[in-house]
């Protein structure tokens, strides 16, 4: 039996966003914050996919409903905060029970000329999974939510030629404690990470132990990731929060590795290692060997003669 096509909708401005609601026209053609709690219970017989033209950061508390990112399902809970960047793809499951908190929705080009414009796009957590959400301590919990109020305050008083630069304040603060708030969450689930890490190391020995990395190609991040059920760029950040190294220089260590073994314990030669190792050229396997050991592969060779 074909499996049933999940139904698409695509948000590309806060007005067709509202009318989907039920909501007024928007206030701001850029900016919106609105409830939760005034939303209505949307029907529908299934799950729906959505994307929106929007930077979006909602805060839920006291949700029922569920969201699926790729293949993880994913509840919120009290105090979470999930950050999406336009155009990003999540699916919702039908509303079971309206939540409480806030959504933000930006559109870039409210950030147009503004710090806040390049300093987005420096936050990692804009591209992490649903299933990555930033889950808030109670102290957390109190000081996010005061900062959607006054947020929420601001977006509703009479507009004035400081209005955006004081909403954009916020937002910065907002995003400037989001990330702080995510170092904290590594740190706190250090017991499970260190599980991960032991996990990742493995997954790496593995992988260069086989005889088909010529045939796949050298590991890349966005795969080891997904073979921890994860984003590439929350896996490469955790990585990164508790080694100092990036997953990238992980994989380049291993690899070293493993051409020191094959360069010393074999007559291959430094084209048909590179084939090995999943290079499609010898000079980039050689100009990345002699990065990482100031020596070219024919001279550390030369050192075992």
């Amino acid at each position: 039996m074909k499996k049933k096509a999940i139904p698409h909708i695509h948000i590309g401005t806060l007005n067709t966003y509202n009318e989907l609601l039920g909501f007024p026209k928007p206030r701001n053609p850029l900016f919106s914050i609105q409830r939760f709690e005034d939303f209505p219970l949307l029907a529908a017989d299934g799950p729906i996919k959505l994307t929106m033209d929007f930077y979006q950061i909602t805060f839920k508390k006291n949700c029922g409903n569920k969201i699926i990112y790729g293949q993880s399902l994913y509840d919120f809970d009290e105090g979470v905060l999930s950050f999406f960047s336009p155009k990003q793809v999540v699916i919702k499951e039908p509303d079971q029970i309206a939540p409480t908190g806030f959504i933000v929705l930006i559109h870039p080009e409210y950030l147009r000329g503004h710090a806040l414009e390049s300093k987005i796009k420096n936050y990692g957590f804009f591209d992490y999974a649903v299933n990555e959400a930033l889950i808030l301590s109670a102290e957390e919990e109190d000081f996010i939510q005061h900062i959607f109020i006054q947020l929420e305050k601001e977006f509703n008083r009479a507009i004035d030629h400081l209005s955006q630069d004081v909403i954009l304040s916020n937002l910065d603060l907002l995003l400037t404690y989001s990330n702080r708030f995510y170092t904290r969450q590594f740190i706190t689930r250090k017991q499970h990470y260190n599980s991960l890490l032991v996990k990742f190391e493995a997954l790496l020995d593995e992988l260069f132990a086989e005889s088909t990395l010529a045939e796949k190609g050298l590991p890349n991040v966005t795969d080891i990731a997904a073979a921890f059920h994860l984003s590439s760029r929350y896996f490469s950040d955790l990585i990164k929060e508790h080694t100092g190294r990036t997953t990238q220089q992980h994989i380049h260590d291993k690899l070293i590795d493993k051409a020191k073994e094959m360069l010393s314990a074999t007559n291959l030669s430094v084209s048909e290692i590179a084939y090995q190792l999943g290079f499609q050229h010898s000079q980039s396997f050689s100009k990345l060997f002699k990065a990482k050991t100031d020596q070219s592969p024919l001279t550390f060779r030369a050192g075992f003669n």
